[in-house]
């Protein structure tokens, strides 16, 4: 079972690791695309402080973010699940994960990057600022870069279930066929339903959680919403490719 989740805009700053090496990385296939896309980056934010700052779509309060980008390669590196931050990964709460739990979660959970690709959980990789929507001189889009890309790099899970919650610019990057998608809906009491941006990443990071650390093994949709339910989560199988979370608000 795999669990693809989305990145977060904030991240933590620093780590314990050496600096960014590639070929630690998972899903090795990926490498040079990945190379191109950081130097890309990097050549931006350390040639045109300003033009970067504007193409990141960063603040001057964030202009900051571009001097981390410049020194992508020579910054210390922490494990993926530790390096973002944000609602969906408060939720999560890596760090209250220990044993075996940990274990289960470092080996199903991947995160999506604008900058990687995908990310196993553990991966070392630097603070860094690059979103799906950016466009880098030389690229053009990043789905560009990256859907051919993860398509081969991905190729392989056809015969795993694959539950891919990433937001719709993430998913674009490099859909993975036959996966089953997550939507969290706010049910309210006259029965109308609404998504909203905030609970859905706190929702999926609780979901996130469950299933990850679920000693479990899970090959179907099945295995999945039992598992949900007898955590508490309300869960529905409204087509065979979604499954629907309703929270109440």
């Amino acid at each position: 079972m795999r669990i693809l989740l989305s990145p977060s805009e904030t991240k933590s700053v620093g780590g314990a690791g050496g600096p960014l090496d590639l070929a630690a990385l998972s899903l090795p296939a990926l490498g040079e695309t990945r190379r191109v896309v950081a130097d890309a980056l990097v050549d931006l934010c350390t040639s045109d402080p300003e033009a970067a700052r504007s193409a990141l779509g960063l603040s001057e309060r964030l202009a900051g973010e571009v001097d981390l980008d410049a020194r992508l390669w020579s910054s210390p590196t922490a494990p993926a699940l530790s390096r973002y931050t944000g609602v969906l990964y408060d939720a999560l709460d890596e760090g209250s994960l220990s044993g075996a739990a940990r274990s289960r979660a470092e080996a199903r959970l991947w995160i999506g990057s604008a900058l990687f690709g995908l990310l196993g959980a553990s991966d070392p990789i630097p603070h860094y600022r690059l979103s799906a929507g950016t466009k880098l001189p030389g690229l053009g889009t990043l789905r560009s870069v990256w859907k051919p890309a993860l398509g081969c790099a991905t190729s392989g899970w056809a015969d795993e279930l694959v539950v891919d919650m990433r937001s719709g610019g993430y998913h674009q990057l490099g859909p993975v066929p036959g996966a089953v998608t997550v939507d969290v809906v706010t049910e309210y009491e006259d029965g109308s339903r609404k998504v909203v941006s905030h609970f859905s990443k706190f929702h999926k990071g609780l979901l996130a959680r469950t299933l990850a650390t679920s000693r479990a093994e899970m090959t179907e949709v099945a295995d999945l919403l039992r598992v949900a339910r007898r955590a508490g989560h309300k869960v529905e199988h409204t087509s065979p490719s979604v499954v629907t979370m309703v929270t109440a608000p």
